[in-house]
């Protein structure tokens, strides 16, 4: 049903139409309309006096005004479609073809207003000083900066005002099927600094690489692969790894006995720091900033994990309990890995302790997960829970060092665990 107007609106409605065409007539514009640009196929689409539309063969449009700058033609970016309507494109043009003649170049009286940290490599860095308080781990915000800093390199001097869809997807098209999870996680990366971006006033309009939405239409829906375990030693082999490495006390080779001893992660030993340790209760606290499960974690000592624990306190230097090569740093991941036969892993040897556990003992399957630091149960069960069966776990990791030093025990261990 239309809407109804009188003689007198339909004038002025006529006016008003012929008015708007005859100021883009005089502007040399108006090619162009709303739905021609939400219909376009990549390519050039030009709406005169030099404002074009871009279409890129995934999908992305944005606008841009051609000129000539020293007798060479180039361009000025306008904004994306997302972000820009065709009005304001225009009116973009029009304001860029005035800037050129007064011999100012289209963008620079802009770039030069804006406030220090802008560009895409500055906001990251706020970001990721906001953010870094709150991470578990020093290698969590080390990934996170290097992941930006590498795979982001084409952007990273642009303003974030200034990044669109075909940015994003210049940087994620040739990741994303052959790296998807980092594809993924760079995504979630990107979408995170250009909001921090928008939050500080930085930024307007849409993010462009926001998921929902947005790069779900254009991205391809990326190949699962299949979820693998990490190498791990068989536990029978475990003993022969263990006396290799007391052929020589170095730092790595006693951090790397430590973590099998406690079957503990890399990233927990490397990490521990002396106020974790109570040698006279034979306990190592390891915070909840620290460990995967975000709580605090009780690990019982067994007699050779002291003796350890006492041989590095009369060579102490600093807060590490196992510092690396470089002075108040901790050692890197290879230093440990290095040590272990080829195509073994050290979180493996946290399965190696599991076998053993389940095939040499009776201990509940939940001592043996807390032993490993695992979430056990529903979070009602976990909800009523009180305790972490620190003296049970005790003797399942005095039994495992045992083990690991070739005692052979494992005829009686079952009657242990069962007494």
């Amino acid at each position: 049903m239309g809407v109804y107007l009188n003689p007198a609106q339909k004038c002025n409605t006529n006016r008003y139409t012929a008015a708007k065409r005859i100021g883009l007539a005089e502007a040399g514009m108006g090619k162009l309309s709303a739905r021609t640009v939400a219909t376009a196929k990549p390519g050039r689409h030009g709406d005169g006096r030099g404002l074009e539309l871009i279409v890129s063969k995934t999908g992305a449009k944005k606008w841009v005004y051609r000129y000539t700058w020293n007798g060479r033609r180039t361009t000025a970016g306008l904004g994306s479609v997302s972000t820009t309507s065709l009005a304001q494109a225009r009116e973009g043009a029009r304001a860029a073809k005035a800037s050129v003649a007064k011999g100012i170049k289209p963008g620079t009286t802009k770039r030069a207003q804006q406030p220090a940290g802008r560009s895409f490599g500055d906001v990251a860095h706020l970001l990721i000083a906001a953010k870094e308080p709150g991470w578990r781990s020093v290698m969590h915000g080390a990934q996170y900066r290097v992941t930006l800093e590498v795979y982001c390199a084409p952007i990273w001097d642009k303003p974030t005002d200034e990044v669109d869809v075909a940015d994003v997807l210049r940087i994620l098209t040739p990741l994303w099927q052959r790296i998807p999870e980092t594809a993924s996680r760079l995504r979630g990366r990107i979408e995170a600094v250009l909001d921090y971006a928008k939050a500080h006033g930085w930024r307007h309009g849409e993010n462009p690489a926001q998921w929902k939405g947005g790069l779900a239409h254009l991205l391809p829906k990326q190949t699962k692969l299949a979820r693998t375990h990490f190498a791990a030693l068989p536990y029978t082999d475990v003993p022969a790894l263990v006396a290799s490495l007391h052929t020589e006390e170095t730092v790595a080779r006693l951090a790397l006995e430590f973590l099998i001893l406690c079957a503990s992660r890399s990233a927990e030993v490397r990490g521990a720091v002396w106020s974790e340790i109570d040698l006279d209760t034979a306990t190592w606290v390891i915070p909840g900033r620290r460990m995967k499960a975000a709580t605090d974690h009780r690990v019982p000592l067994s007699a050779r994990a002291l003796t350890i624990l006492r041989m590095m306190e009369a060579h102490r230097c600093g807060d590490l309990v196992f510092p690396g090569a470089r002075r108040g740093r901790p050692m890197v991941p290879r230093t440990l890995q290095q040590l272990l036969p080829a195509g073994m892993t050290v979180h493996g040897l946290r399965s190696s302790f599991r076998d053993w556990a389940a095939e040499w003992t009776s201990f509940p399957r939940e001592v043996i997960e807390q032993a490993l630091a695992h979430i056990v149960g529903s979070a009602v069960e976990r909800a009523y829970k009180r305790s972490d069966v620190l003296e049970k776990r005790r003797t399942l990791l005095e039994l495992w060092a045992q083990h690991c030093a070739g005692s052979a025990i494992e005829n009686v261990v079952l009657l242990a665990a069962k007494r």
